[in-house]
């Protein structure tokens, strides 16, 4: 009789840790930008509000839904592979972290490779080959231990 272990844990390959640094990006982008503070909050005085704003004819801004504790704890992790990059790999590690910045509502990189390449002054090829050693790394060292 054979047994046979099936285990959750995923793959740790290149494209899993892209997606979850990308996911902890948007996660991260996705976090308000206040949060709860001691100092008193002002109330608007003026009784008298125009039509525009009684009606709430305003412009609104679209926000992201507020992440949950599970994102939040994903995103805690898959952060805290950035520094398995050696620190003496600095720009590798500025690459993996610009990149993963993902816009929650669009899904589109803060940092394409070609602002990248202008901000650090080097080729947009060079920076992704930057980006998938430092991937490797951190895939390495994932896998390692």
């Amino acid at each position: 009789m054979s047994m046979s272990i099936t285990t959750d844990a995923p793959m740790i390959d290149a494209d899993y840790v892209v997606y979850r640094l990308e996911e902890a990006g948007a996660t991260l982008l996705a976090l308000p930008g206040t949060g709860w503070s001691t100092r008193l909050r002002s109330s608007k005085l003026d009784i008298v509000h125009t039509a525009l704003e009684a009606y709430g004819w305003t412009a609104a801004k679209v926000r992201p839904a507020v992440p949950s504790s599970e994102k939040i704890t994903r995103m805690d992790e898959a952060l805290g592979w950035i520094p398995l990059i050696p620190l003496d790999r600095y720009v590798l590690r500025r690459v993996v972290g610009a990149r993963s910045l993902v816009h929650p509502l669009t899904d589109r990189h803060l940092y394409p490779w070609r602002r990248l390449g202008v901000a650090l002054g080097a080729d947009h090829k060079a920076i992704q080959r930057w980006h998938a050693q430092g991937i490797a790394m951190i895939v390495k060292a994932l896998t390692a231990g």
